[in-house]
């Protein structure tokens, strides 16, 4: 009898290995398909919105595209999948999305929770808070018993309640459940002051018509490091996004661009030689073809060129680099060694 027993176990165990064995991985689930399949969000100006084309712009959908260009060697194979803030998780979880790049901050709730794990952090960001320039007030301490407009499913509720308790002040937050919502009951004077990450500020006052009737106050009231999000146990693909964000933040660092990626092969620099493919078989390691970063590049530009392209100080969103700024002119934008 124990010893059918354990033939039973050894044979179940057999199955799940086999099955396990057998799981595509995202990688080849990405590659069958033809494209990567990116969620982003529904629609906010400067990280992901459709143009007059109906071609989708913006910082996050860029990331999306390097992930493709890496993966296809063509930027443009990639679906977009508008996802709003309270079913984004899920969308990835179950499989409708191969990676979420969409203004989402890697916490230790959500690393440690919910099966899935984080890239490197493609922008540094923090909650800020923004009024109408006619209510007079100067600092987010002047706004204790206002109402404050946000939306659900973020870590924005918890930071604002924290950051009022430390000052003994009262608020009432009012919560909506769409970002048109959220913007419209705003603009129209339901709540004193809107609060969110300071880009999705900036983004909410570049579509008002009339931006220079807001202001963004100047507390920053938590970290918000911006992160692309993926699948936990798929080690292959997590390389894949990580090493295709990296990529964009070493060309900028070594002065690559999309316009002078065809005249970086011939640089005898061993760094860039590796990282455009001309030397060495690292894209081999990911799984992919050696000319992978080149293609990262040759699609989206390097990292200074998505931001300043999609967000910068010449956009409608007018943000300085700040902390996005590469390590070596004191911000904190860095990739370990592509070696």
């Amino acid at each position: 009898m124990k010893q059918a027993l354990l033939s039973i176990c050894a044979a179940a165990l057999g199955l799940a290995a086999a099955g396990s064995a057998s799981a595509a991985t995202t990688l080849e689930t990405v590659k069958a398909r033809g494209k990567l399949v990116c969620g982003v969000s529904l629609a906010t100006p400067g990280f992901a919105a459709p143009d007059d084309k109906g071609r989708m712009q913006g910082f996050d959908a860029d990331i999306c595209r390097s992930i493709a260009a890496a993966v296809f060697g063509d930027g443009d194979k990639v679906e977009f999948v508008p996802t709003n803030i309270n079913t984004r998780f899920q969308a990835l979880q179950s499989g409708e999305i191969d990676v979420l790049s969409r203004q989402t901050t890697h916490t230790f709730s959500r690393d440690a929770s919910l099966g899935l794990d984080f890239g490197p952090t493609v922008f540094y960001d923090g909650q800020g808070l923004m009024v109408p320039k006619s209510l007079g007030v100067s600092s987010a301490k002047e706004l204790t018993e206002a109402a404050i407009c946000t939306l659900p499913g973020t870590t924005t509720a918890q930071n604002i309640s924290d950051f009022f308790r430390a000052i003994n002040g009262k608020f009432e937050l009012v919560v909506f459940e769409s970002p048109d919502e959220n913007r419209a009951a705003f603009y129209s004077g339901r709540c004193e002051a809107i609060t969110s990450d300071r880009s999705d500020l900036a983004s909410i006052r570049a579509v008002a018509n009339n931006p220079a009737d807001y202001i963004v106050l100047p507390e920053t009231i938590s970290k918000e490091p911006l992160a692309p999000a993926f699948r936990q146990n798929d080690s292959q693909w997590g390389d894949i996004v990580s090493w295709s964000v990296w990529m964009l933040m070493a060309a900028e660092e070594k002065g690559i661009t999309q316009a002078n990626v065809d005249e970086k092969l011939k640089s005898e620099d061993p760094d860039v030689q590796r990282m455009l493919g001309a030397t060495e078989e690292l894209g081999k390691m990911l799984g992919l073809d050696n000319k992978w970063g080149y293609n990262v590049i040759k699609s989206v530009g390097n990292y200074g060129e998505v931001f300043e392209r999609n967000v910068g100080e010449g956009t409608k969103l007018g943000l300085t680099r700040g902390p996005n700024a590469l390590w070596n002119a004191g911000g904190l934008i860095y990739s370990p060694p592509i070696r």
